[in-house]
């Protein structure tokens, strides 16, 4: 029960300082924010959206390139392009992953929010 606790009481303190930081930094766009701070797995999110932004790459050469499992890879690229932050396209027997003109409009927005998370 303690352990259970102190997670809940760690994630509620989180979820206001986030609030607070999202006030404070005026944020446009929270679902961008939500899907990359909010969320336990923002970090490998935002990972794979700059590396979808350096180039088009499936989730193979995703994978690979940052070191993680390619079912990470995948369910990470599923929530990115179910907010409409990057595209797949099908290319023989593999999809291709860009970025969506949503993400490109929002591009000053992420990066704010990619800074703040480096100044943490």
């Amino acid at each position: 029960m303690g352990i259970v606790f102190n997670k809940f009481i760690s994630r509620v303190i989180r979820l206001i300082s986030n609030n607070v930081l999202l006030n404070i930094l005026d944020y446009n766009d929270k679902e961008l924010y939500d899907l990359i701070v909010i969320r336990n797995g923002g970090m490998n999110t935002m990972r794979i959206i700059d590396e979808i932004l350096m180039k088009p790459q499936n989730a193979n050469q995703i994978a690979k390139r940052l070191g993680l499992n390619y079912k990470t890879v995948t369910y990470h690229l599923d929530l990115i392009c179910d907010h409409n932050y990057a595209t797949k396209e099908n290319f023989d027997k593999h999809y291709s992953y860009f970025p969506s003109d949503k993400l490109v409009r929002n591009l000053e927005e992420y990066n704010k929010i990619k800074d703040s998370l480096k100044s943490e």
